[in-house]
């Protein structure tokens, strides 16, 4: 997708079990499991550091209490157009 991270992913390796729950999970696929094993044997989820929406699905769907954190970015500011003089319509 390749689109501005709204949100950020960090999965505790140590706490992940390797179910994938939250891979399926995830709408924007910004999940994927390792390759290489954990100390555990098991292929932790990782995050691949683009993507994400900040929605928490895979917070939700995980079983492990505290193997998933979901940052929500902060929006970039808005900015505002500002002139020093004001405009009227003409008085007829």
């Amino acid at each position: 997708m390749a689109n501005t991270a709204r949100g950020k992913v960090e999965i505790d390796i140590n706490e992940c079990k390797g179910c994938g729950l939250c891979v399926e999970a995830c709408p924007p696929k910004c999940l994927e499991l390792e390759a290489g094993l954990s100390a555990y044997g098991v292929h932790p989820a990782h995050y691949l550091g683009e993507d994400c929406t900040g929605c928490g699905i895979c917070f939700y769907t995980c079983p492990e209490p505290g193997a998933i954190t979901v940052y929500k970015m902060a929006p970039p500011p808005k900015t505002v157009v500002t002139t020093t003089e004001e405009r009227h319509a003409p008085a007829h």
